[in-house]
């Protein structure tokens, strides 16, 4: 018969005879009436996948954030040392025109006496190397100045030396920059993918999510010295918003909050949490007082200030914002004193 197949089963030969369009058919018609899910997208996302995600999401978002900042400071150090290298390149250059010019007098004076087609050979270049080349193969040479010649041949040395330093840091520099963008374009990706989450829940689950962890806020931090400035700063930003990258009035990240809070101390730290555990001397858990910043993660990617009474202030995530956490409410890799 047209249209049938044979089908194996139990290692008997049975014949379908209903077409298989019309099985695919009769799928899609029980999709469409509800007796089969047309789709998983379509399930309710469970809460526990959600948090797990967002969570992931929001700590590969700050490790490139942090990554982010410290390409921000390497940056600014190539920046100067750039402007050092083509100041320093300019004045060599100076000084190797000088030269040149001091070689020039001595082989016109050389030839003084001898007719305008002699002095005629010496040969002005702006090609420095080219200039070396010619005096070396004129017939005045043997006459010249041997050390005004050496000093000629070592400036025009040293000038190489100096540009070559200077393409070097232009290349680190565009280099840097390349890792800025790529950097940026991670946060922005997992921010997108954590708003989406977020969305897919009802708003009271939403709250739940982003309220984890939170800890009611101390009415009194005891704090004393020049930490009570960073501590009193700090706290005066607990529900202000997180924005990678920032450092206030109105929004921080994480190393951008402890900056700002010590700075009010007149102490200067970097923005950067890896580069703030190297600012000051490292602290046990146990000896830990109000002010000193405490560090999370490996590689470091976390940084809050301790409050007292096993608790931190900090820049969370863009969910949670500014807030009081638990002490080991995060991976705790340890504590610097700045100041």
């Amino acid at each position: 018969m047209q249209g049938e197949r044979p089908h194996v089963l139990n290692g008997r030969k049975r014949v379908l005879t209903r077409p298989l369009k019309t099985v695919v058919a009769a799928l899609a018609l029980a999709a469409a009436v509800g007796f089969i899910p047309s789709s998983p997208a379509q399930a309710k996302p469970d809460i526990n996948d959600v948090q797990a995600r967002v969570d992931h999401l929001y700590h590969e978002a700050e490790q490139a954030s942090e990554r982010y900042n410290n390409a921000k400071l390497e940056l600014a150090e190539l920046h100067k040392d750039l402007e050092s290298l083509q100041a320093d390149q300019s004045r060599q250059d100076q000084r190797l025109s000088s030269v040149q010019e001091q070689v020039q007098d001595s082989v016109i004076r050389q030839y003084e006496g001898q007719g305008l087609s002699a002095v005629g050979q010496v040969i002005v270049s702006d090609d420095p190397s080219a200039f070396l080349g010619q005096l070396s193969t004129m017939s005045a040479y043997d006459d010249l100045q041997g050390q005004m010649f050496d000093s000629y041949a070592t400036e025009l040395k040293a000038l190489g030396i100096r540009r070559e330093a200077t393409q070097k840091r232009a290349a680190d520099v565009a280099a840097a920059e390349k890792e800025l963008a790529t950097e940026k374009a991670t946060i922005d990706k997992n921010l997108a993918e954590a708003k989406t989450l977020l969305g897919d829940l009802k708003a009271k689950e939403r709250a739940a999510i982003l309220s984890r962890g939170q800890v009611r806020m101390p009415s009194d931090v005891p704090a004393s010295g020049r930490a009570a400035a960073a501590v009193q700063y700090a706290m005066a930003q607990v529900g202000k918003s997180y924005v990678y990258g920032a450092a206030g009035p109105s929004a921080f990240d994480c190393s951008g909050l402890t900056m700002m809070a010590w700075a009010q101390a007149g102490v200067s730290l970097p923005h950067s949490s890896s580069a703030q555990y190297g600012s000051g001397p490292h602290i046990a858990a146990s000896d830990l007082r109000p002010g000193d910043l405490v560090f999370y993660y490996s590689p470091i990617s976390h940084v809050g200030m301790y409050i007292g009474n096993g608790m931190i202030v900090n820049a969370l995530n863009p969910g949670a914002g500014i807030r009081v956490s638990g002490l080991y409410s995060m991976p705790y890799v340890g504590a610097v004193r700045p100041g």
